[in-house]
């Protein structure tokens, strides 16, 4: 059974409150029983007082009758159970309760031993001592005062009296009075206290559930309610209206602990999406690289057999055309076979051309390296084709960086490769167009040339094949070795060649090449600037 924070709280307060009220109950009413008591005592020894005093008369005119009258009179006040008067000798000579008069008292009993204390007389006793608490016969409890009737010097000289001076006491007056009326007294006054009690209990109870719900319970609740909102996942949950107290305090900590597990959140979000971001690029890297080597693998293999196939072609092939001219022009030959015989001709040049680009392919020959422009090769690479009939339509644009550092290059190499671009990008645009060169530098590591055409652009799934061998897209004319040797030359550099394009927009061809030399390489003696 789940108990309240609210019901423990009440609960246990008040029994502590309980437990000291009955505390401050058992001290207030013994207190007040005590005084009660006194207070009774003093009342009967005032009663003793007051029935000497009105009964001296009469004994000093010996008149008894009248004495004793006054006596029972005063015996029948209300709380007086009876009043005994008892001489020196321990006689009863008078009491309201007329069985017991005549008798006689023991020295040792109550009444007497007040001044028969351990054989000796004594004369002046106090009022404490002089009261006992006892139950009559009725069994109710009452308080008895004995009160000494001295022999006053109107008593030994009085003519009715045969008392001598030197008797110091002639006997007591022995009046006991009910504690009834303060034990009615005590139960009202208990029972007020109780109620008062069990009143002050229950408000009390009231009031600490009240203010425990309202400054407690209350705010206990909202941040409960705003942890389980949060345990949800909502982080835009905050608690509101808090009180300037300890209770505000916590609920400022506990909404500044969620905004920082909102930020928190979000910057795993955002570390999240980062990470996805440089997975993906890492991943397209890593595909990127596992293309080149397959690539690169691909076109070693390819290039040691075709090798061997364009030296086994070529003898041959020199034969097939060297005989062919020689037919050709031997005026002997029929003339309607000399149309036939330029067709052979023309064949097997183009055929010598293939091999001329097979043994390129393969042959893998070392870079001879010189500090050389970029912008410099570029320029001179335009001059050199850019008379050429495909390029008449086509605006060339160049964007170059003016303090574009020099870089270790094979110039003969890389003007080649600039041609293979430059002739593709041309041979793209059969209606006109412009080529953007642009030349910059990237992170202080390499140095990049960029050939952005508008011409018909390359579609995206013979995108990952244009630098594989013999591939082309040219259906009437082209080897498709030429981005493959351009891709050799390149990579035999420590260099990077890219390429992005979209049909009917256009190619972008981006080639890095490194600053500084790869370990191991040297430099020529002469420099190209």
């Amino acid at each position: 059974m789940r108990i309240s924070l609210i019901s423990k709280l009440t609960i246990g307060t008040s029994l502590i409150l309980l437990v000291f009220m009955m505390f401050f109950a058992y001290i207030n009413i013994a207190t007040l029983k005590t005084m009660l008591l006194e207070a009774a005592i003093s009342d009967a020894d005032k009663l003793s007082e007051t029935v000497i005093k009105t009964t001296h008369y009469e004994m000093l005119v010996d008149n008894r009758e009248r004495a004793y009258q006054m006596i029972e009179e005063v015996g029948m006040l209300q709380g007086v159970d009876h009043i005994r008067m008892i001489n020196k000798n321990g006689a009863i000579t008078f009491s309201t309760e007329k069985a017991e008069i005549g008798g006689y008292l023991d020295k040792t009993e109550a009444g007497c031993n007040m001044c028969h204390s351990n054989g000796e007389l004594k004369v002046q006793v106090s009022t404490t001592s002089r009261s006992r608490i006892f139950f009559n016969k009725q069994g109710t409890q009452v308080v008895g005062m004995a009160k000494a009737i001295y022999n006053e010097k109107s008593c030994s000289t009085a003519a009715c009296h045969f008392h001598p001076p030197k008797q110091k006491i002639l006997g007591v007056l022995d009046i006991t009075v009910s504690l009834e009326g303060m034990h009615t007294l005590m139960r009202n006054y208990r029972n007020k206290l109780v109620y008062l009690t069990v009143f002050l209990l229950l408000f009390i109870s009231l009031a600490i559930t009240f203010f425990t719900h309202r400054l407690v319970n209350h705010p206990v609740r909202k941040l409960l309610t705003q942890t389980k909102r949060i345990a949800g996942g909502d982080l835009d949950a905050l608690v509101k209206n808090v009180s300037r107290d300890e209770m505000g305090e916590l609920s400022d900590a506990f909404n500044q602990m969620t905004l920082s597990l909102k930020n928190a959140r979000m910057e795993l979000e955002e570390w999240g999406k980062n990470l996805e971001a440089k997975v993906a690029e890492r991943t397209r890297e890593i595909k990127q690289m596992q293309a080149q080597l397959i690539r690169s693998e691909k076109l070693v293999s390819l290039g040691r057999l075709v090798a061997g196939i364009a030296h086994e072609i070529n003898n041959p092939l020199t034969g097939i055309l060297m005989f062919a001219n020689l037919t050709s022009r031997n005026p002997r030959l029929d003339q309607s076979l000399k149309g036939d015989m330029d067709v052979v001709i023309n064949e097997a040049k183009r055929c010598a051309k293939i091999v001329k680009g097979l043994l390129d392919f393969s042959r893998e020959s070392i870079p001879q390296k010189k500090l050389a422009s970029l912008n410099k090769v570029m320029d001179g690479t335009i001059d050199l084709i850019g008379r050429q009939s495909s390029f008449h339509n086509i605006d060339i644009v160049r964007d170059y960086r003016p303090d574009l550092p020099l870089i270790p290059v094979d110039q003969n190499q890389i003007e080649q490769v600039f041609i293979n671009m430059l002739l593709n990008a041309s041979e793209s645009m059969p209606f006109g167009g412009s080529i953007t060169i642009k030349t910059y530098t990237e992170n202080e590591e390499y140095v990049c040339l960029q050939i952005t055409d508008t011409g018909s652009g390359i579609a995206e799934e013979d995108l990952e094949r244009i630098f594989d061998p013999f591939f082309t897209t040219k259906s009437d004319k082209g080897t498709g070795l030429g981005l493959s040797v351009s891709y050799g030359i390149i990579e035999r550099h420590g260099g990077k060649i890219d390429v992005k394009s979209k049909v009917n927009e256009g190619t972008i061809f981006t080639i890095k090449l490194p600053l500084s030399p790869q370990g191991g390489e040297t430099l020529a003696a002469s420099t190209i600037s």
